[in-house]
């Protein structure tokens, strides 16, 4: 039986581990303490997922007194880095959620440690345990289309989800990293798993053209706002009983509102990006991410020394209700193949649960390298940080001349 301790309260540390380690996994797992700065929050959380365990304001405190085995990270992004090392430190593991963390010092802080104390960081990219995303894996394994030239990668977030990311911590860039660190974390890593390869150099464009000061109805939340009856963005806090209970009870001990307005001076984060990307391997990547798009998901081609590869998924839309996503192939004869994909109808694609399983019961054959080190977690957020670099410098920017990765290099990588 490992003991865990959960540091930061959110609603991704209820739902993707609280609750699951409480109902599905306490024949190998328990929580003992709970962590956050607002501890009302912490009780909250306590209380929806039938914890038992005491709940504290002060991390070194819960270390101390409970002793866990390894300490789950889901606070807000800017201090992941803060919590990693201090568990390290301690002499345990961790467990966080991307992005590993949000900028190069950080990121090097983290491997140093994790080089220094022999101890070991997983970054939870839950995408690559999804049906689709594995099944594309397994083709580029197996040679079919060849060697890998170039990607193109185009995600779409729609007005509902993506304007989610501007009315929370996200909108400030210091606590995200904006999105392309905190979203595309996890669209960096799937292309980094596929190539086996690793990222070179960054030329990378951002501008914040959707959210923001570009409108004069607004106000500082929407619980509170004059235009609440005629903005398409209004967002109802009371509608959902756990975010009423998390966010809305929650927030006279800290002042923080889960419901800011999406048109607030204050939003320094991209809402429209692009980068063009290198790999040490030679492959190119284009990638777009918006986040005020129609309709959700995202369309990818993969072109190699046999044929391409095309693949889209959508989460909402017209196309949302399709019962498979499909797999295309195109050879250099002419010919094309589709492969069907059943859809998994479960958070985050069924992709959450098989990789909470891996997680907890630490026994299952990982042939595809599912699991992602704290190696994959810096090359996938370096690739956001020098976009982010280069968006406010107009210049290309080389990753290794933002942590000296060839000091960190796990043997797998090539």
């Amino acid at each position: 039986m490992k003991k865990y301790v959960l540091a930061g309260t959110s609603g991704r540390g209820l739902y993707m581990y609280a609750i699951p380690i409480k109902e599905r996994f306490s024949d190998v797992a328990q929580i003992v303490g709970i962590f956050d700065t607002n501890p009302l929050r912490a009780e909250k959380v306590k209380e929806i997922a039938g914890l038992e365990c005491p709940a504290y304001t002060d991390f070194d405190k819960m270390l101390k007194e409970t002793k866990p085995d390894v300490s789950i990270i889901t606070t807000v992004d800017r201090f992941h880095h803060f919590y990693i090392i201090k568990s390290l430190d301690s002499g345990m593991d961790a467990i966080t959620e991307k992005p590993m963390t949000i900028d190069a010092d950080k990121c090097n802080a983290i491997l140093e440690t994790e080089k220094r104390t022999g101890k070991k960081v997983i970054v939870t990219f839950n995408y690559r345990f999804t049906p689709y995303v594995t099944y594309i894996k397994e083709l580029i394994s197996s040679g079919i289309i060849g060697r890998i030239f170039n990607i193109h990668f185009e995600w779409m977030l729609d007005t509902k989800h993506g304007a989610d990311y501007f009315r929370r911590w996200h909108r400030i860039k210091e606590n995200s990293g904006g999105l392309l660190v905190h979203k595309a974390t996890h669209h960096f890593d799937i292309i980094n798993w596929f190539l086996e390869d690793e990222p070179e150099m960054v030329m990378a464009f951002g501008a914040l053209r959707f959210y923001g000061h570009t409108r004069e109805e607004r106000g500082e939340r929407c619980l509170t706002c004059q235009y609440k009856k005629t903005c398409e963005f209004f967002f109802d806090l009371k509608s959902d009983s756990v975010l009423n209970k998390l966010y809305l009870e929650t927030e006279k001990a800290d002042g923080y509102f889960r419901d800011r307005c999406v048109f607030a001076d204050e939003i320094n984060i991209e809402d429209t990006m692009s980068l063009n990307l290198r790999y040490r391997g030679g492959a190119f990547l284009s990638y777009s991410l918006i986040a005020h798009s129609p309709y959700e998901g995202y369309k990818m081609s993969i072109n190699g020394t046999k044929g391409r590869m095309e693949i889209a998924e959508y989460h909402s839309g017209i196309k949302v209700g399709e019962a498979s996503n499909i797999v295309t192939i195109y050879d250099r004869k002419g010919k094309s193949e589709e492969r069907i994909v059943p859809k998994v109808i479960s958070d985050h694609g069924g992709g959450d649960e098989k990789l909470q399983k891996m997680l907890f019961y630490r026994n299952i054959a990982d042939p595809l390298n599912h699991m992602a080190s704290s190696y994959d977690g810096a090359i996938s957020i370096l690739i956001g940080a020098a976009a982010n670099v280069s968006i406010k410098e107009g210049r290309p920017v080389y990753i290794r001349n933002l942590v000296p990765l060839d000091k960190y290099r796990p043997e797998r990588v090539h």
